[in-house]
């Protein structure tokens, strides 16, 4: 809801009882999901980057911080251009931008494809391309912001198999989008899921995403997440 998400961090406090009326409706259940076929090979060395949009990004960094093999996880815009990349104007829904996180990870500890397999069971929910629970617009769009050929590769062939083995009720409308820049949101965005667990929107939508990674991927999950403003 975006009146919740506007807020100053300032006023989160003295809003909270008041939002605690609001109705969200509950966060989409993860579905369990094969990994995929296709995949970068594990390497050592170089950290890579993959870059998630799905829905609002304190979730999305919320999941991805509590993975094992990422190094960080940012929460900011991509889709858009330089001067438009603030909160106030992507917001508005029509700047090409869209809530993203930029994930650092070590490929020899998590591969792409593992990654793409916690996306897409987890994070959010892949059937539904401008909404994620109680958020509509572009700006909360799934898309895959692919950061080489072979990241759209494996993307697609994902998407592909995913569909063809029927995994989710309906078809996976996730955009994949390349060559896109990614630029980091303000300050107080960044680990809000871990710095306001007991907001009402974490809470609602984002926490249990947490508490499913930690069922679904018992081996991925790490208990104390890796944090932006802890680096």
């Amino acid at each position: 809801m975006k009146l919740l998400k506007m807020l100053p961090v300032l006023a989160l406090t003295a809003f909270i009882g008041q939002a605690r009326a609001f109705s969200f409706g509950p966060s989409d259940d993860a579905v369990v999901i094969a990994p995929p076929a296709l995949d970068l090979p594990a390497t050592s060395g170089n950290l890579q980057t993959a870059v998630f949009a799905g829905g609002c990004f304190w979730g999305v960094q919320g999941v991805f911080q509590h993975v094992q093999g990422v190094r960080n996880a940012v929460s900011g815009y991509d889709g858009g251009a330089a001067n438009t990349a603030q909160y106030e104007s992507v917001s508005e829904g029509d700047t090409g931008h869209a809530e993203s996180v930029s994930v650092t990870y070590d490929p020899s500890t998590i591969s792409y494809g593992k990654l793409l397999q916690i996306y897409f069971s987890v994070a959010h929910n892949p059937t539904e391309l401008n909404r994620q629970g109680p958020d509509t617009g572009t700006q909360y769009r799934s898309t895959i912001f692919a950061q080489n050929a072979e990241q759209q590769k494996i993307a697609q062939a994902y998407i592909a198999q995913l569909d063809a083995a029927k995994s989710f009720a309906k078809p996976i409308v996730t955009t994949i989008e390349l060559g896109k820049p990614f630029y980091p949101a303000e300050s107080y965005h960044q680990d809000f899921l871990t710095e306001n667990p007991s907001y009402p929107y974490i809470v609602i939508n984002d926490l249990p995403k947490v508490a499913q990674l930690k069922k679904l991927f018992p081996d991925q999950y790490r208990a104390e997440p890796v944090l932006v403003k802890g680096q």
